[in-house]
């Protein structure tokens, strides 16, 4: 069965790396958020007719990246010159700065998301629900089967979606976040070893769409106190030449430097050695603009609790 869907699985990557470029080409600037909605007129039969279908591929592509259609709208926040005057021009700030008032990152403000992205990301949820987890419930007191540490990967990256959609007309209430947490430590009745940061590291690297502006959570708290072990994975993954794991470890140490937290690596020359020696993909290298754009913000604490 794998090998028939491989032309499938073709399919679904390409539509990801187009989706990835034009949410990339967004976050730099170049067409703002109509380069998410024009191009090749994929999402035409989504914005004009609610009801219409839209491509599976489009839909698996947005399913993927999730949060990080709304990096460009997280990042890109702007703000009225004279909120009173309906006419004055928009100014760009910098959306990291605490005394810009559209910050995303400050507590009770919200920064108006993209309707054509949230209305995408909320169809592509209901056509791809997340897998049921019949055989764990999610307790933290009983180790998961392996096979079920992916769902929680995913359930922490549909507790971030949730939480974004929930600004938006497209989204419910958002969720509550996942009992179970990925912890620097043993499974409960397992043995502590030296190497458990390895693995805590890979599935950190997993979630890194959670590191984004207005988002808090359990898992950003592991990442505000485990940035040594952050570290440790992404020099591990360079030395591995495991480059987009290193680029999403990278993003979280850049998120943990937003956050106030002292770097335990330098994360500039690691972002440019990827840059010069990854695969190119657009992935990589929108994980890469993400990690620059938290980076290059001022390293003041950013914990952002109004989307809870």
């Amino acid at each position: 069965m794998p090998f028939a869907e491989t032309p499938l699985r073709d399919e679904y990557a390409a539509a990801v790396e187009r989706m990835a470029r034009r949410t990339l080409d967004a976050l730099r600037g170049a067409g703002g958020t109509a380069s998410l909605t024009e191009p090749d007129g994929l999402l035409a039969s989504l914005l004009t007719d609610p009801e219409g279908s839209v491509p599976g591929a489009v839909l698996a592509a947005a399913r993927i990246l999730g949060p990080d259609l709304f990096a460009p709208q997280l990042f890109n926040a702007r703000s009225p010159l004279d909120p009173l005057n309906p006419l004055a021009p928009l100014a760009p700030l910098n959306p990291l700065d605490p005394s810009n008032p559209s910050n995303p990152l400050k507590e009770s403000t919200l920064v108006p998301l993209d309707d054509a992205a949230a209305r995408l990301l909320a169809e592509a949820r209901r056509v791809f629900p997340p897998p049921a987890a019949d055989s764990w419930d999610g307790s933290p007191t009983g180790p998961p089967p392996p096979a079920d540490d992916a769902n929680l990967v995913i359930a922490w990256q549909d507790w971030a979606a949730s939480a974004l959609l929930a600004r938006t007309p497209y989204g419910g209430e958002a969720a509550p976040p996942p009992a179970a947490v990925p912890r620097p430590g043993p499974r409960p009745g397992s043995p502590p070893g030296p190497r458990d940061w390895q693995a805590w590291s890979v599935r950190m690297a997993q979630l890194s769409v959670l590191a984004l502006p207005g988002l808090d959570g359990p898992v950003h708290e592991l990442a505000r106190t485990h940035t040594l072990d952050l570290a440790r994975g992404t020099a591990r993954s360079m030395l591995r030449r495991d480059l987009r794991t290193a680029a999403r470890l990278a993003r979280w140490l850049a998120w943990a430097r937003a956050d106030g937290r002292p770097l335990r690596l330098e994360v500039g020359p690691v972002l440019e050695r990827i840059r010069l020696t990854g695969d190119g993909s657009a992935r990589t290298l929108l994980e890469l603009a993400i990690a620059e754009r938290l980076l290059n913000g001022p390293p003041e604490p950013v914990r952002a609790r109004a989307a809870r």
